[in-house]
């Protein structure tokens, strides 16, 4: 370490004055130490940790710099280079070579309320005869380069097609309406008979809301609400001009 520190100020200050510099601290050095450590023959480490450093900046690079230790050093020995786990710490962390730790996703559902909550009219039966008997409704993430991209599905049970869907980049309030108003607009389109349709959806406020319940409960052709969940999402921002519904 002093010899680097010393390699680093020479040509600006002199390798004496800053040996006499040194000599006032807690670790002093004299200028033939720090010229026999310049001439010594590096040690068998030393070429060692040389070695292992240009493997490691390879396997690192070659899995896009997203590689920590752990999986780096079993890179290392599935290429049947024997090396310890700490080796690869010690020499990762003095060439400043870091993984990429993945960020938690952003939660899509907080329950609304306890009041008022919806019955569960298929019973955790989620089983259909024909289609347009029973839709079930969810909201997921998606990590994408540019950042999470929030998407609203209405899938049909008895296909298991999805028939309506709509994404946005933040989860504003009516992104699980769109996608169960485009549902409804493909089927209508299509002759499709909605009547007795059951739409079954988590309890999250995003399906809880006003507006969705006033669509929901409407009589045929639009299909009847059925909120449950167990599970918890955040607030949604303002609305997305990036969706739109169908005409």
């Amino acid at each position: 370490m002093k010899v680097a520190y010393i390699d680093q100020y020479k040509e600006t200050f002199g390798v004496q004055p800053i040996c006499d510099v040194l000599a006032e601290t807690d670790a002093p050095t004299a200028p033939s130490t720090y010229h026999a450590a310049r001439n010594r023959e590096p040690s068998a480490r030393s070429l060692r940790d040389e070695e292992i450093t240009k493997e490691l900046r390879r396997i690192h690079e070659a899995n896009y710099g997203v590689y920590g230790a752990r999986k780096v050093h079993a890179a290392l020995l599935r290429e049947g280079h024997e090396v310890a786990r700490c080796t690869v710490e010690r020499l990762m962390r003095a060439v400043g070579l870091r993984e990429v730790i993945r960020a938690k996703g952003p939660r899509t559902t907080r329950p609304a309320p306890e009041t008022d909550r919806p019955a569960d009219p298929v019973e955790r039966q989620f089983t259909a005869s024909a289609p347009n008997q029973l839709w079930v409704a969810d909201i997921t993430c998606i990590r994408t380069f540019s950042g999470w991209v929030y998407a609203a599905f209405v899938i049909d049970v008895f296909s298991r097609m999805v028939v309506g869907w709509q994404a946005a980049t933040s989860l504003y309030t009516d992104l699980a309406l769109d996608a169960l108003e485009m549902a409804i607009w493909r089927r209508r389109h299509t002759g499709a008979d909605l009547t007795g349709l059951t739409h079954h959806s988590d309890r999250g406020v995003q399906y809880r809301a006003l507006r969705h319940t006033e669509v929901s409960n409407m009589r045929p052709p639009w299909p009847r609400s059925a909120p449950r969940a167990t599970r918890m999402t955040t607030p949604w921002p303002r609305r997305s001009t990036a969706c739109s519904r169908p005409n």
